[in-house]
This record gives structure tokens, sequence and C-alpha cells, in this order.
């Protein structure tokens, strides 16, 4: 039997972050999780086979810095592997809002938009408040998130290194973007800050996958970051 939705994500040393608090929340309304592990050095692989609704496959080494795109893509084919109807791709620093659990069943059982879009709600240096200043406003776009799989279309990924998006980019039909809301963790850990924008300058110094002020906008100082409370 197919699953109606199988959520995708890749991980890399994860355990002690958000990673257990995401396959909870993401067992209680998948029919399975398929996590691709990109080489972790810590308990991740543990954490993730905790859950039986868990398919993990682990690579040897990392290469997400190296090459993005190749991970999204077979991760992709592990997912697509099982048939689902719908795919969630999902990070794991993120939680869709209780009212996508809520409503799961009406959001997937529409058939006017096979791509459904969230707003990224960054929280910032905590996890009570996101940022809303620059390049961070939530309201700004939808990111495409949930994708009904049609199992013989031929599919086909943006090949950049780094920014190449989560799902295909011919992904054909409308996406739906009703403010469904993803809360994304990535920086509410205030040491991450200086670790991810070091990252992201060292593997693209020019801006060529993402601006350049977007990078450096992560270490702005807490005087120039305007932050809102989150409310369910």
């Amino acid at each position: 039997m197919r699953p109606g939705l199988v959520a995708g994500l890749i991980v890399r040393n994860e355990a002690d972050r958000y990673l257990p608090a995401v396959l909870k929340d993401l067992d209680a309304y998948c029919d399975r999780i398929c996590v691709l592990d990109d080489g972790s050095t810590d308990a991740t692989p543990d954490v993730c086979l905790a859950y039986p609704h868990v398919h993990f496959v682990r690579n040897p080494s990392s290469c997400f810095w190296q090459n993005e795109a190749m991970l999204r893509e077979q991760l992709w084919a592990i997912v697509t592997n099982l048939e689902p109807y719908w795919i969630l791709a999902i990070d794991a620093d993120e939680i869709l809002e209780e009212r996508f659990k809520r409503d799961r069943d009406r959001y997937l059982s529409q058939m006017a938009h096979p791509i459904i879009g969230a707003q990224l709600f960054h929280f910032w240096a905590n996890t009570a408040e996101y940022r809303v200043d620059k390049y961070w406003s939530p309201s700004s776009t939808h990111q495409a998130m949930l994708v009904r799989f049609l199992p013989r279309f031929p599919y086909r990924w943006d090949k950049r290194a780094l920014h190449c998006g989560r799902i295909p980019v011919n992904t054909p039909g409308a996406m739906l973007q009703d403010g469904l809301r993803c809360k994304h963790f990535g920086y509410a850990n205030p040491a991450d800050l200086r670790r991810k924008h070091d990252l992201y300058v060292a593997h693209d110094p020019e801006g060529h996958y993402c601006l350049r002020a977007h990078y450096d906008s992560i270490l702005d100082p807490p005087g120039v970051v305007r932050l809102h409370r989150w409310e369910e």
C-alpha cells in the first residue's frame, strides 16, 4: 500500500540539537520518515533508529557543503522509492505549526494545488522569538515544502552546489500559499550564529548562491535585529 505522507530530511551531527523533537513531531502525522545521514560522527544514527517509522540511509562521509544538490537528489530517490502520495521536504531543525497537523487530511485531499508552501519563521537566539527584519521576514515568500508525487514524471533538479531548493525545479502545478507556517530553529542557539555565517562565507564567499549581505546579516548585533514572539 502506498503511504499517504512521507517526510524526507538530511541530517548531520544533529543528535544534540533539534532532531529528537523534529522526529517526535513527524512521527505523529507522517506514515514514514526517510532520513539521509550525511556522514554523522555523533549519535545521530541512534536517535533516528529509535523510531520504527524511520527509513535510515547513511553516507560514509559528508558532502553537503560540496554538493547539496547531489544529496537532495539522493534523498528524493530514497523517498520516491516508497511511492508516497505526498512528500514533505523538511530540514532537521524545522517543525510545522500545529495547524497543519489538525488540517492534514484537508491539505492532502485537495486536488487544486500539487505543491503546498509554508512561510519560514527563523527563530533567533532563542526558541520563543523569530526574526522579522531585513532578509528574514517570514511573510515575504512561501517555501515549497509538500509535493504530490507523480510516479512517472521526469523530475529534474537544480544542480547548484548550495541553496538548490528542496524539491525538483520542474515540479508541475500551482503552489498553495495560505500562510501555513514552519518554525526554523537553525539560528535559535546564539552559539550557532558565528559558525553558520563562517560556513556560508567559506563556501560561497562571492555570494553566488545567496546574497553576501544576507550571510553577513547573520552577525547583526542584537540592537539591530527585530524579533516577534511566536504564537500558535
